[in-house]
């Protein structure tokens, strides 16, 4: 077992315990349609269709993809095999984990109009709309872009989990104003990715960790991204044209953006002896603490537990990593001391990401790209399992407003 692995396998063992007390997951098995609910603000509440790929339990702080728990993927797993999982309902077998990871290397390159295109965006363009727009041009590349087979469009699925790598590590050296790394046939998807973004082929443990963190983010229900890369498909658009509008959605701090700000955070604390009194001063405030809190989740974030020892190892490297994870550590024990058991207020995943990702090279405004290249797998197989039977979304809204105002001439207003 490779150290990262047994750190996972003994943070599996404290989640098990400190959830055992915790009431069981509730499956809920088929839906009977019409669904009656009882919806809440940003449709809280609401059932939007059946699925099987994935299952969060906010109570006991689980994870799930297709029946498998996050916890023994990210131990045992591999990036290309969980999303496998993800896109197929299924594990693969050896040889068809084997096409799979061949498909991936042969789709990684992207054509040469997406790279110039990528180059002519302003300097200051925020990175996810950079990717945003590489995707677009891929969609525009693509003759079979616009057939909305399950079939077609799984295909169109598998080349994005290759290319929005290759995208966002283009988009991370041209920000720095250094040349392209195309893709090395040699190494692993997350290894690659490593390599495209930093220029520099990662020794195995960091490749390990990249890979972890690729696959936390894989799913996670039916987040803002999910559904709106859900609603675009519904209509039949095309796959292209879907993940764009995922990936606007993940750009907005309230989604995948929140990871940027909880390094801004720890670098605005500065120094472990000012963790409390800023704290302190922020409760006062009533100020918003980022990577604290879920939608979801009432325990511990099971992806912030496994983050959390390897941004552990991240600092052993690094004097001004060990600051920022010691800021942290304080942050979590005073936020989870004061707020966890009274309110369900813990780490969520974004708490540690950032130290893991400034770690691995990364500069704090491609945060939130790493999570959009693990987060494709689970767009489109979402996207893909409700194309299988679908029906466009369309719900109501609440009207409001007058119902008899009379018309005003322009000069009488």
């Amino acid at each position: 077992m490779d150290q990262v692995a047994q750190i996972i396998a003994e943070t599996a063992k404290v989640a098990v315990k400190e959830t055992a007390d915790a009431p069981p997951p509730q499956f809920t098995g088929a839906v009977e349609w019409p669904v009656e609910a009882s919806l809440g603000k940003g449709l809280e509440g609401a059932i939007a269709c059946e699925s099987q790929i994935g299952y969060v339990d906010g109570t006991k702080g689980w994870l799930i993809y297709g029946g498998l728990n996050v916890f023994d993927l990210a131990e045992k797993s591999t990036y290309e095999e969980s999303s496998y999982l993800t896109l197929n309902g299924k594990l693969p077998t050896r040889a068809e984990l084997t096409e799979f990871e061949k498909k991936l290397k042969d789709y990684g390159a992207v054509p040469d109009e997406v790279i110039e295109t990528l180059k002519r965006l302003p300097k200051e363009t925020h990175p996810m709309a950079a990717l945003r727009t590489g995707v677009s041009v891929l969609g525009c590349l693509d003759p079979n872009a616009d057939e909305p087979t399950v079939e077609n469009e799984m295909e169109i699925s598998i080349k994005l989990v290759a290319q929005l790598a290759t995208i966002a590590g283009a988009v991370a050296r041209i920000r720095k104003g250094e040349d392209v790394v195309p893709p090395d046939l040699e190494l692993g998807h997350s290894a690659n990715y490593l390599y495209m973004s930093t220029g520099e082929k990662p020794d195995e443990l960091l490749a390990r960790i990249m890979d972890v963190a690729l696959i936390l983010h894989i799913d996670h229900g039916m987040n803002a991204s999910t559904f709106t890369t859900m609603v675009v498909n519904s209509s039949l658009s095309d796959m292209y044209s879907s993940v764009v509008a995922g990936i606007g959605s993940l750009k907005g701090p309230l989604h995948g953006g929140a990871n940027e700000r909880v390094l801004y955070d720890l670098n605005e604390i500065g120094t472990p002896d000012n963790t409390e009194p800023w704290y302190r001063a922020a409760r006062e405030q009533k100020r918003l603490i980022m990577g604290f809190g879920h939608r979801v989740y009432k325990a511990y974030d099971p992806r912030a537990r496994i983050l959390k020892p390897l941004a552990a190892l991240m600092a052993e490297k690094d004097p001004e990593m060990r600051k920022l994870y010691d800021i942290a550590i304080k942050l979590d024990d005073l936020v989870s001391t004061e707020l966890g058991e009274a309110k369900g207020v813990f780490p969520n995943v974004d708490f540690y990401s950032g130290i893991v990702y400034t770690g691995l090279g990364f500069e704090t405004a491609m945060f939130t790209p790493i999570f959009a290249v693990s987060r494709i797998a689970g767009w489109c197989a979402r996207a893909l399992e409700y194309l299988a039977d679908n029906r466009i979304f369309r719900p109501r809204a609440a009207y409001v407003g007058p119902m008899s105002a009379d018309y005003v001439p322009i000069d009488q207003r």
